[in-house]
């Protein structure tokens, strides 16, 4: 039903080493975003095909109880009955885990990078997360990383994408979060289109919107100090 990325990203912030970590994903169902995405500062996972809210759940509550990755992600799925169904992956401070069940639908398989992972199910082929992997991988750093996973979703969709094409409503979702100690966070790192026949061009419309609310808002309240 879906394809995702889970990705980590080190970098500076006044001279201290932060982490980023973010979660996108796309389907031809309604609502994916209140069911496959989960992120906190300590990592990020996806749960798909028959999805188990609580593997992304309590998968990113074992990251931040210390957990690796691998070891967290792995121990949920053996306790997990409907292990065969499930497609399970993310990203942790330090490490990669995918795993998909040998009866999640045709065709489906999963794909780890240096810091990344891409999963998906019932796609027209292998090339969606490939092109899914290009894309964050070619990306521009200088750029939020929400925006990236966005392009990422986009590149994946134009290699086909989900295969049930007879399913007009679709949803898509991105979520981000760091270790770095904001004021606030940026309105566009947590997104979700519920309902669309377009998720990923209307997903990044409304990165586009929310990143000018945001501008707006400083420039407002920048002002309103200053007066």
């Amino acid at each position: 039903m879906t394809f995702s990325i889970c990705v980590r990203e080190e970098y500076e912030d006044d001279g201290d080493t932060q982490y980023r970590f973010g979660v996108a994903v796309t389907t031809r169902l309604p609502g994916v975003g209140t069911l496959c995405p989960f992120v906190s500062e300590h990592g990020a996972v996806a749960t798909q095909s028959l999805v188990n809210v609580e593997l992304g759940r309590k998968g990113v509550e074992y990251l931040g109880d210390g957990l690796a990755v691998e070891d967290a992600l792995d121990a949920l799925l053996n306790a997990d009955d409907g292990k065969p169904e499930r497609q399970l992956h993310g990203v942790g401070a330090d490490g990669e885990f995918a795993f998909s069940g040998d009866e999640c639908g045709e065709w489906f398989g999963d794909l780890v990078g240096e810091n990344y992972t891409v999963a998906g199910n019932l796609l027209t082929g292998e090339s969606v997360i490939e092109a899914a992997a290009a894309a964050y991988e070619d990306g521009d750093r200088e750029e939020p990383l929400a925006k990236r996973l966005i392009d990422a979703l986009g590149a994946g969709q134009a290699e086909g994408g989900d295969k049930r094409d007879d399913l007009e409503v679709q949803s898509a979702a991105v979520k981000v979060a760091t270790t770095e100690d904001r004021e606030f966070d940026p309105y566009y790192d947590d997104l979700r289109v519920d309902a669309s026949t377009e998720p990923v061009q209307d997903l990044r419309e409304t990165f586009r919107l929310a990143s000018e609310g945001q501008e707006t808002v400083l420039e407002k309240y920048a002002e309103e100090s200053e007066e």
